[in-house]
């Protein structure tokens, strides 16, 4: 069964910071890159980063770039998502993705797997 199961969010501060953790099954994790995406009320699911399988190579939306850190660790079956200097237009419910298709990383129809999400909100 496939599974990805997301934890780590809540309520912060502006400024603040959260780790957000994504476990996945072993069929899930094994040779394939991961990625996390958000969703803010109203909006559409939008690209935050992305890990490969090796964990050598990351990208991320523009808008964290520099605050966010992507990073996994394979003998946990776990991808991370470090989350410092916070901002209110970071609130959205987080989701991570296995990336299955070799095509755009940031487009959301590269993903097949997906978690059920974590909530982020942070006040101003």
């Amino acid at each position: 069964q496939v599974q990805l199961v997301e934890s780590g969010g809540g309520l912060v501060q502006a400024g603040g910071s959260l780790r957000l953790s994504c476990a996945a099954s072993g069929r899930t994790f094994s040779g394939y890159a991961l990625g996390w995406f958000r969703q803010a009320p109203g909006k559409e699911r939008e690209f935050v980063a992305v890990i490969s399988w090796s964990g050598g190579s990351t990208s991320y939306a523009d808008s964290v770039k520099g605050r966010f850190a992507i990073s996994r660790d394979n003998a946990k079956n776990t991808v991370y998502l470090q989350m410092n200097s916070l901002k209110p237009e970071d609130t959205a419910v987080y989701y991570c993705a296995r990336r299955y298709y070799g095509g755009t990383y940031y487009e959301k129809s590269q993903y097949d797997y997906w978690g059920q999400g974590t909530q982020v909100t942070v006040s101003s």
